[in-house]
């Protein structure tokens, strides 16, 4: 996955919340896209939302994001 690829994702008007693939097969949700920060290299994703805020996050390397896919807020529930 490129930089470009993430950042259409989270730069995205009207934002749609997505899940983003590893390849070991874990997935991350972001609902919200405060809930992510891009780097050059990783995206670093909040996790363990609470009241609007993540308990912490997880940085994933972009070698390693092997999907985007979009989601709906129904199913991040």
């Amino acid at each position: 996955m490129t930089v470009e690829e993430v950042h259409e994702f989270l730069h995205a008007r009207p934002f749609q919340p997505f899940r983003v693939v590893m390849s070991s097969g874990e997935a991350y949700e972001v609902r919200h896209p405060e809930m992510a920060m891009l780097t050059r290299s990783a995206v670093i994703v909040g996790v363990g939302e609470h009241r609007g805020f993540p308990r912490g996050h997880r940085t994933l390397s972009l070698l390693h994001v092997t999907a985007i896919e979009p989601t709906s807020l129904k199913d991040s529930a």
